[in-house]
């Protein structure tokens, strides 16, 4: 199968796994699977960018907390996702909380297949 057939495949069910994230939890909602797949570039450009930079800033607090200040960070940039993508809502701290941890399984999962 060619690259960008499988790539485009991979981005439809990230854009499903993120679909399936604002079904399961409460406070996050995504509008169409346009949305979604949109949503889908949004994060994986802040996780590109943005994240590694944080991550980086945020390194002394990691240490303390034994990394999980990630997911912390994880949820904020959920959040950064969500005012920044037409289409994804994310309502609270929490729902990013839960919606993240929800969508970097699914995510893990749509990368191994």
């Amino acid at each position: 199968m060619n690259t960008i057939v499988k790539m485009i495949i991979k981005w439809v069910f990230f854009a499903l796994a993120l679909m399936l994230t604002a079904w399961l939890i409460p406070g996050i909602s995504v509008s169409s699977i346009w949305a979604a797949m949109l949503a889908c570039v949004i994060i994986a450009i802040i996780n590109i960018f943005i994240k590694p930079v944080i991550m980086l800033l945020t390194l002394p607090v990691n240490i303390v907390t034994i990394g999980l200040f990630t997911l912390v960070i994880n949820a904020l940039l959920f959040m950064l996702a969500g005012w920044i993508a037409p289409g994804l809502e994310v309502d609270g701290f929490f729902s990013a909380l839960f919606g993240s941890a929800i969508f970097s399984v699914l995510s893990l999962i749509v990368s191994k297949l």
